[in-house]
């Protein structure tokens, strides 16, 4: 086309010009001229002609290299960085001829390109890289043929490099963190080399390094939250099909094409290498917080369609006998109970990971903004997703007409615990099955999943229950504990069906796991169930205070002279408030008006320190009814039990010590700020409270060893 267009252009324009050249006339010039540039460009656009075409090459390439002198970056925490390229090979080139038969399929060559190079990070020693990032867009580790080197002062040359350069020429980077990428194809960046980021991992240095790089081989145990999401904690990508050609991922939301859980897993690896527990939370929910009236079920979050190559099942039931969790603006507050299968595919994974695997059972109420339902507090009506620590009695202890302390408490807790049996489940086809009572209780609950984790191949530990604070403390008749009998017969049908060699427990909050004041009594309400031989540890969840920091110059821990001041903190893990002292209500804890924990009848303070755990485990209980303290001792024996903190933690807030067990959720009625916080993020405060309490507990002045069995008081590596 271009042909027959530029010759009558050519003879157009000659002919203006007249006169003749060599006999030949304007016009035959022009269209010579013209068809000669019209054959040439239509060799280039439509491949006509037999002339050779070449596609892709390049004359000339630029990196961006590193300047002599110019600074090392240096990172502190986890940082995205560019780096520099410090080393670089020559770039290859590679040809690709087809076509070349007849003059209508000309010989076609395609060109590409790949270059290896080294970039260097910061100034080492980093801990990992995490991901990578080229031109902007993210890209999997795993297509990449990268080597990383932490910038160790002991690390070695990379071997290509020593390949090209020459093993005598070769340098090692020595306490230079860099990564070099082999064979890297610049196809797909448009034969160029593309501008690369990297998500850095490196431990602190100067202000607060011990901190930092204390928490990364300190931290012995993890627990894996947020225990809802239906395919969460499976290792086999599963999506959902939502029409023709529409493919909604349930579980792999990472480059590296990997699922969620697998992913995590990688990075728990590198960077808490000496994390060997993890406890995995599963959580079903609860609907009432009143214990007689609240059903206890998994739920999913929608019920339109399934998951592709696993179906959701667990409980017993599938997707469409499941209830769907409650929803703002059409999207579920949490996500749905794990399916039976991934639960069983992600402790198989745990397990060959090494690490030692606790089932952990969450309750998570599903209440919203609205409801009518009955508060046994008092209230209009309860409060919006509350904690599982709240369900009591249809009317709490000291509400008017409260069934606390007598028989009707003793049948509200029944209805909470149901009547499902060990042998109500079966396990066949790898799926468990119930054909009980068709009821949701607490039963059904953690009998349901002490059959799955034994359908897994067992675990390391398992607790019966977790935080149910309202629930323990309900009195029954006679000053018994109800719930607190029931879980032990829980505990012993669980070691039926699991097995001697799993560790059995319950997961008791800070504030239950040592005892109840109420009514001017003392008691020691969980002891029975901790002297249990079918319990093996006593479990707390250890969310307790390590400072009362204010603002200013003028507050009572001014002298400390900053929150962050490591002594500061360890003086509170066993002294400060819950242990020296308390405030005795709002008014004395503005002014710091400071009590003393004493016990002048019976030289006891102890009863009263939920902090004093070496006090507590050690001793001989009594209880003290009617204020009378008891001559006979309870069950529990000192000593001859270890503690776990099967929680422990502290939000990355300002001032979190304050509150460990304090966070932010806005849909939540729990959500609150620690004490005097101005709820800014904080990452130095999370790091310090890890390290006050591994510091602490890891001295045996603090943690002794035990008589009774093996090991210290407090069993830190889980």
């Amino acid at each position: 086309m271009a042909t027959i267009l530029l010759s009558a252009a050519g003879a157009a324009l000659g002919a203006g010009f007249g006169g003749t050249v060599l006999g030949l006339s304007g016009a035959v010039i022009g269209r010579a001229i013209g068809a000669t540039l019209g054959r040439a460009l239509d060799q280039k656009l439509l491949g006509a002609g037999s002339d050779a075409v070449e596609v892709g090459r390049v004359e000339r390439f630029r990196l961006t290299g590193a300047s002599e002198g110019a600074a090392i970056g240096q990172v502190w925490g986890r940082m995205r960085v560019a780096g520099q390229v410090i080393w670089a090979t020559e770039f290859a080139e590679s040809s690709a001829t087809s076509g070349g038969k007849g003059a209508a399929r000309p010989r076609v060559t395609e060109y590409s390109y790949s270059v290896s190079l080294a970039i260097a990070l910061c100034e080492g020693v980093i801990t990992r890289v995490g991901r990578v990032w080229a031109d902007g867009q993210e890209v999997e580790t795993n297509t990449l043929n990268m080597r990383v080197y932490r910038g160790t002062e002991s690390q070695l040359p990379d071997a290509k490099i020593a390949a090209v350069e020459g093993a005598d020429q070769a340098p090692a980077y020595r306490g230079t963190a860099y990564v070099v990428i082999e064979d890297l194809d610049l196809g797909a960046f448009g034969n160029r080399v593309p501008q690369f980021n990297f998500e850095v991992m490196r431990r602190a240095q100067g202000a607060f390094a011990e901190a930092l790089t204390d928490v990364s081989t300190s931290v012995q145990g993890v627990a894996l939250i947020p225990g809802t999401g239906e395919y969460a904690l499976a290792t086999t990508a599963v999506h959902y099909a939502e029409g023709p050609g529409v493919n909604r991922s349930a579980n792999v939301n990472a480059p590296s094409g990997k699922t969620d859980f697998a992913t995590s897993l990688g990075q728990l690896r590198e960077e808490l290498p000496n994390c060997n527990a993890v406890s995995m939370v599963v959580s079903w929910f609860g609907d009432d917080l009143r214990c007689g009236s609240c059903l206890v079920q998994p739920k999913v979050e929608q019920v339109q369609f399934d998951g592709a190559g696993m179906p959701w099942r667990a409980g017993g039931i599938a997707r469409a006998q499941a209830a769907v969790v409650a929803q703002v603006s059409r999207r579920p507050v949490y996500g749905g109970t794990p399916a039976d299968q991934a639960v069983v595919e992600g402790i198989r994974a745990l397990v060959a990971a090494g690490k030692q695997v606790m089932f952990y059972p969450f309750i998570l109420m599903d209440q919203m903004a609205g409801n009518t339902l009955p508060d046994p507090y008092g209230g209009a009506a309860q409060a919006v997703l509350p904690w599982r620590g709240r369900v009591t009695t249809a009317k709490a202890a000291g509400v008017v007409g409260t069934t606390d302390r007598t028989a009707g408490a003793a049948a509200e807790v029944a209805a909470f615990f149901g009547m499902a049996q060990p042998g109500d489940f079966s396990v066949a086809n790898g799926l468990v099955s119930y054909s009980g009572p068709a009821e949701w209780r607490y039963r059904r609950f953690i009998l349901h999943y002490a059959h799955l984790c034994a359908l897994a191949g067992g675990v390391e530990a398992f607790c019966i229950g977790s935080e149910m604070v309202g629930l323990t403390q309900i009195r029954g008749a006679g000053d018994s504990f109800p719930a607190v009998a029931a879980l032990r017969v829980l505990a012993g049908e669980v070691r039926a069906i699991l097995g001697s060699n799993v560790k059995i427990s319950y997961a008791a909050d800070w504030s239950e796991y040592f005892g109840l004041q109420r009514d001017g009594n003392r008691y020691f309400h969980l002891d029975t169930l901790w002297a249990d031989s079918n319990i093996n540890f006593v479990g707390i969840d250890n969310y307790m205070p390590l400072s009362d920091w204010r603002e200013g110059e003028d507050h009572a821990d001014a002298g400390w002279g900053s929150i962050y001041n490591l002594d500061y903190l360890k003086a509170n893990v066993a002294g400060g408030e819950g242990f020296d002292w308390y405030y005795n209500g709002p008014e004395g804890e503005a002014a710091q008006v400071r009590l003393p924990i004493t016990d002048g009848a019976h030289s006891e303070p102890w009863v009263y320190r939920y902090k004093d755990l070496k006090s507590w485990w050690s001793l001989v209980h009594r209880e003290r009814i009617g204020g009378v303290r008891s001559l006979v001792p309870t069950a529990w024996v000192p000593g001859s039990k270890p503690i776990r903190f099967t929680e422990y933690g502290c939000a990355a807030l300002d001032k979190g010590t304050n509150q460990p067990n304090k966070f932010l959720d806005a849909k939540s009625s729990e959500s609150s700020l620690p004490k005097y916080s101005n709820g800014r993020r904080d990452d130095v405060i999370q790091q310090q409270y890890l390290r006050a309490m591994n510091e602490f507990w890891g001295d045996v002045a603090n943690n002794p060893v035990a008589v009774s069995y093996t090991g210290r008081m407090l069993d830190m590596g889980r």
